[in-house]
C-alpha cells in the first residue's frame, strides 16, 4: 500500500477549498483517507494554509510521498525544509536573501545587465580580459 499526501476537494461548486490528507494512492481523490493533516483555502488573499507540522513530519518519516501540489504547500509552510534539511528557494533565483543584500534581486539583475558591455561575435566567456593576460 503506497501512501500519499494529497489534496481532497471540499466546498461548493466554483468555491473550492481543500483538505491536506494522507490516503492510499489507489483511493479516489475525494474518497477514503487515513488522516487529515491540514487545510488549504486558495480563495482568500493571501491563501490560507494550515498544516499540522507534527503529523505531517510523522507521515513523511513513515514513507508517505506528497503530490506535487501538496509538496508546494509543505514547502510554503516550512514543513518540507524540516523534513529534508535542505533550504527551500524559488527556482531561478539565487539563495541570497533580499534583506541581506539591501537591493531586491530583480533590480540587482537589471542593474548588472545595464552595466555589462555587449558581447562581440569573436569573444569567448572563458578567456580573461586582455589587461589580465600575461604575455607568453
Amino acid at each position: 500500500m503506497a501512501v500519499r499526501i494529497r489534496l481532497r476537494r471540499i466546498g461548493k461548486k466554483k468555491q473550492p477549498q481543500y483538505r491536506l490528507v494522507v490516503a492510499d494512492s489507489a483511493a479516489p481523490r475525494d474518497g477514503r483517507f487515513l488522516e487529515t493533516i491540514g487545510h488549504y483555502n486558495p480563495r482568500v488573499e493571501p491563501a490560507l494554509i494550515t498544516v499540522s507540522e507534527e503529523r505531517a513530519l510523522w507521515w513523511l518519516r513513515q514513507g508517505a510521498r506528497p503530490s506535487d501540489t501538496a509538496l508546494s504547500l509543505l514547502k510554503k509552510t516550512g514543513v518540507w525544509e524540516k523534513f529534508s534539511g535542505e533550504p527551500v528557494t524559488a527556482p531561478g533565483l539565487p539563495a541570497v536573501a533580499e534583506e541581506a543584500v539591501g537591493v531586491p534581486v530583480a533590480e540587482a539583475r537589471s542593474e548588472a545587465d545595464e552595466e555589462a558591455p555587449p558581447a562581440e561575435a569573436g569573444d569567448e566567456g572563458d578567456e580573461a580580459p586582455e589587461s589580465e593576460q600575461t604575455p607568453e
